[in-house]
């Protein structure tokens, strides 16, 4: 149907300017805002008026949107009304519905796993179930993203769901009272050994430190003297949960964690420790890799930079851009980078960018870099980056993302392990295994996660199996490379029934052994509290 243009769709359009002129006084350089929106105006209007075919006017304006944030950096971004809410969700922390990661395998809807506190885990719904009816609807056949839709809902509704468990013979039903479902940002924490403490971070969320602090509580009553913070694969989220976590790690007040500069006097900030952390004295290192980005690389530039711990790993993505988000009208949002932050020896973590956006994306991905002990960051020819010290008057680099201070790359995978992933078989394999088996693998192990590590092993009838999988998949197999990469694919297999049967903390024992990372972190915590000045 043909959307004629309205004074409504004006008005969006002028808000959208003014918001933005709001906080870019000279938007045009040399031109009056007004003239410009009209001009805009004009053009919109004569298009959708004279157009050889009909338009869709708000797709226009959206299209207008992206062009206009696009000339600005990488980070200024528009989020359609579409994406705004699961956007929102994810660093809210929460959303509202019954509680389960789920996986569409065949057609049917099976149960990851029940989130903890959750409804669907208080009511006994376990990992495997599945899903075959909702609301007396079947669910065979459901698409993924449909799911969420019939799922979801206000906290207070009810959804009714009946589930098929292996080994049963009747249908098993559920009344679920929906529910608000937290969604954590700490994936584990765990003792590694009796004295070394492990934390993994996916993101920064409004209830990321608050999950920090608790999990640190929780490690310190098991006896952690060190710790090994992991924020590889976090891309970042809200600065504020961040300092709050640099916070926690620093025995003295007065301290610079992060400052920004910005051409709005409001928005320039300085934040200092106060001094009041709790786990100022212990060694601590953290890990890092390419996507590590945004608020990982204040914590990891603030560790470095005041000498408190060491950082190991691959040189981080390099974002030092700070966003504020605009809601819209229509329930979409923009976010508007307002300025650029700081690590506490004055680096300035934002890489170079020019107009292709891919090709910054890219340069992230396709640095070379050396692998070894870093700690002193001595210069290597003649190199460009500006120099910074750190609190102990160590040199760092500046120029784009944090260089550990021991580089260790990460395990490179073949074509065929990738091929593999894409298509989700390390998590459809162990789904179906336990379909058949899972009932011999609680009766054998219970909840002996350490018996499982040291006696179960993927079988050559099991990797037959996945072989024949990939292959109905309509993944190439070369024998060769296939047994080749066979260890790391009994890995993964593991990991993944690990997961199932004792959660990320299942997955994680499993992972550690081939983390060639984390493996190097562990002899360096003698190096840590030198750095740190605690022996």
């Amino acid at each position: 149907m043909k959307n004629r243009f309205s004074f409504t769709t004006v008005g969006f359009i002028f808000l959208v300017a003014l918001l933005l002129g709001m906080q870019i006084e000279n938007l045009i350089s040399g031109d009056n805002l007004f003239e410009q929106l009209s001009k805009f105006k004009d053009v919109l209007s004569y298009t959708e008026k004279y157009y050889v075919e009909e338009v869709d006017t708000p797709k226009l304006v959206e299209s207008a949107i992206n062009g206009m944030l696009s000339g600005l950096d990488p980070h200024s971004v528009y989020i359609p009304a579409s994406q705004l809410q699961r956007v929102t969700e994810d660093f809210r922390g929460s959303f509202e519905g019954i509680g389960v990661e789920f996986e569409v395998l065949y057609d049917t809807l099976i149960v990851v796993t029940p989130i903890p506190g959750g409804p669907s885990e208080m009511l006994g719904v376990l990992p495997g179930d599945k899903i075959v009816k909702i609301d007396d609807s079947s669910a065979i056949g459901i698409k993924r993203e449909d799911v969420p839709k019939k799922l979801r809902g206000p906290k207070g509704t009810h959804v009714k769901i009946a589930v098929h468990r292996a080994g049963e013979k009747e249908l098993i039903e559920f009344d679920i009272i929906r529910d608000k479902i937290p969604l954590y940002s700490v994936d584990i924490s765990y003792m590694l050994d009796k004295e070394i403490g492990f934390i993994a971070v996916n993101r920064f969320s409004a209830t990321t430190y608050a999950e920090f602090r608790n999990a640190l509580d929780k490690l310190d009553t098991s006896g952690m003297k060190k710790l090994i913070l992991d924020l590889r694969g976090n891309n970042g989220g809200y600065m504020d949960q961040a300092i709050r976590m640099v916070n926690e790690l620093i025995p003295d007040s007065g301290k610079q964690i992060v400052y920004t500069k910005a051409r709005r006097q409001e928005f320039v900030e300085q934040h200092l420790s106060d001094g009041r952390g709790k786990y100022g004295k212990i060694p601590i290192i953290v890990l890092v890799n390419v996507n590590s980005a945004s608020a990982s690389e204040i914590v990891s530039g603030a560790v470095q930079d005041l000498d408190r711990g060491l950082i190991v790993g691959e040189t981080t993505f390099g974002k030092g851009l700070v966003q504020r988000q605009f809601d819209l009208p229509d329930k979409s949002a923009f976010r508007l980078t307002i300025a650029r932050y700081y690590t506490p020896s004055g680096r300035l973590i934002q890489r170079s960018y020019g107009k292709d956006s891919d090709a910054y994306r890219r340069a992230a991905y396709e640095r070379e870099e050396t692998e070894g002990e870093n700690v002193e960051h001595k210069e290597e020819g003649d190199s460009t980056k500006p120099k910074f010290k750190t609190l102990s008057g160590r040199t760092v680099f500046g120029g784009g993302g944090i260089t550990p201070d021991y580089i260790i790359k990460a395990e490179t995978t073949s074509t065929l392990f990738r091929k593999i992933w894409g298509k989700g078989l390390f998590r459809e394999y162990p789904l179906g295994y336990l379909d058949k088996h899972g009932k011999e693998i609680h009766s054998e192990y219970g909840k002996n996660l350490k018996n499982f590590l040291k006696e179960f092993n993927v079988s050559s009838t099991m990797m037959d199996e996945f072989k024949k999988l990939a292959i109905s998949k309509d993944v190439e197999i070369d024998s060769v490379l296939f047994d080749m990469d066979a260890p790391i694919f009994k890995m993964r297999i593991k990991a993944e029934i690990a997961r199932q049967q004792w959660g990320n903390e299942g997955a994680y024992s499993v992972f550690q052994k081939d983390d060639n990372q984390l493996q190097k972190a562990l002899t360096l915590f003698p190096e840590a509290a030198k750095i740190a000045r605690l022996q």
